[in-house]
């Protein structure tokens, strides 16, 4: 008989607790990296998603049905300035008129994309600087991050005001480890000065000018480089003694591994949109340095 009598009062519970639990509040972020930054704000007091899946390019997106109907139900989206968003972000907008869009790049002046140090010229050989756009990866600049974090705390505080006190505590602890990292990796290239990396595709143009470093671009506008470009680079990578080529994971590796076969060198990872930020930088920039093994 007692096991009838409570089973009311379990039920009651269970249906009495599910309110609670969908009430906790839903933020969208477009990039994983974001995901990290706003949960050492808020913990897990929110329900944060991201809008482009592992695997997937900032550049090219198209949200899941599932993600934009859950966007239509969200508190709030903070982007990035990713190319995707020029053309969602309208749509979203539309479908949820209440959805607060917090720009975490406000303030932020964009660099030209270094998609080459150097120009293809028409016989293949390696010219002048050039550049292409603006470039986004704003995330891969722990100055920058400061930045962006500042702008999401103050957004934050605005959208859950009775947690202004905690997100400000966490701020402070989050703003004051990026100091703790940017020194970090201040020590380790100050003694590298204008060390020249070479990438796939040309992410790191924040990150290389904080800390003095030249990024070597592989691909030209998104595209893979013709055999006269590849020649070039062969040859500019065996003279400045690069034996390590970095790609990510949403692009070919092709081009990538007849270069390092070439120079007889090896290709790594640097993955511009891993979830554990702080972790990340770290072991790229030991990775450019030469530190790891």
């Amino acid at each position: 008989m007692k096991k009838f009598f409570l089973l009311p009062l379990l039920f009651s519970l269970f249906f009495t607790a599910m309110p609670a639990l969908a009430a906790k509040p839903v933020l969208f972020v477009s990039i994983v990296p974001q995901r990290y930054f706003l949960q050492q704000l808020v913990g897990d007091s929110a329900d944060i998603r991201v809008m482009v899946l592992p695997g997937a390019s900032p550049a090219t997106y198209e949200p899941k049905p599932s993600q934009m109907a859950a966007l239509a139900r969200a508190k709030a989206w903070f982007t990035i300035g990713v190319p995707f968003e020029d053309s969602w972000l309208p749509r979203m907008k539309s479908s949820n008129p209440n959805l607060q869009c917090i720009p975490t790049d406000k303030g932020i002046v964009r660099q030209p994309v270094q998609s080459l140090r150097h120009t293809e010229e028409a016989d293949g050989a390696v010219g002048k600087q050039s550049c292409c756009g603006l470039d986004p990866h704003i995330w891969l600049s722990p100055p920058l991050v400061k930045k962006q974090v500042v702008t999401s705390a103050t957004a934050l505080r605005l959208l859950f005001p009775q947690q202004a006190e905690n997100i400000s505590r966490n701020e402070a602890a989050f703003t004051a480890r990026i100091d703790v990292l940017n020194e970090e990796l201040h020590q380790l290239f100050d003694a590298r000065p204008g060390l020249t990396f070479m990438v796939f595709h040309p992410s790191w143009g924040y990150f290389a000018r904080e800390y003095g470093l030249h990024q070597e671009a592989v691909e030209l506008e998104g595209k893979d480089p013709k055999p006269a470009r590849l020649a070039a680079l062969i040859t500019r990578a065996k003279k400045e003694g690069i034996r390590t080529l970095f790609i990510q994971p949403q692009f070919s590796k092709k081009a990538a591994n007849l270069i390092a076969k070439e120079i007889g060198g090896v290709v790594r990872v640097a993955d511009p949109l891993a979830e554990d930020w702080e972790e990340n930088l770290r072991s790229v920039a030991a990775d450019i340095a030469g530190e790891k093994k």
